[in-house]
């Protein structure tokens, strides 16, 4: 399954590039669940970023790692994917893009996922679209 989210910014694409860091990937966590960040090395190629989500009555890893990361004329990217997913999740990749647009950028997150089954699938994309919705104000601010 896929989810595709574009959120337009006023800050150039390089200057959004260098602010995607350790303290951002902390703004940009949901309040539910509440997340520990355990790891987190960066968004270059070899790159780890691994948490702990607390689902209150257990927890579970999530770690991921920067599978492709690439500088343009025109885009910044990196991908993330899924090395160790919390049970309900069996594929994780996601491409965050940051594309120019004259002095602006758009930051563009686009993810593929599969929860194992078409129905668990479908049952989570509501929960997941949500999470990125989040990020949309927490984006705008911090690149005003």
């Amino acid at each position: 399954m896929k989810i595709n989210f574009s959120t337009k910014v006023s800050q150039d694409y390089l200057s959004v590039k260098n602010g995607f860091d350790q303290t951002l990937f902390t703004k940009l966590s949901p309040p539910f669940p509440p997340v520990k960040l355990q790891r987190f090395d960066g968004s270059e190629i070899g790159d780890i970023v691994s948490l702990e989500l607390n689902f209150l009555l257990f927890r579970q890893r999530w770690t991921s790692e920067i599978t492709d990361s690439q500088t343009g004329d025109s885009e910044y990217f990196f991908v993330d994917e899924g090395v160790e997913l919390p049970f309900f999740l069996k594929k994780w990749k996601h491409k965050h893009r940051i594309i120019k647009e004259g002095n602006h950028s758009t930051i563009r997150d686009e993810v593929e996922f599969d929860a194992g089954s078409g129905l668990l699938s479908l049952l989570l994309y509501p929960a997941l679209y949500l999470q990125f919705a989040y990020r949309k104000p927490i984006y705008k601010k911090v690149f005003a």
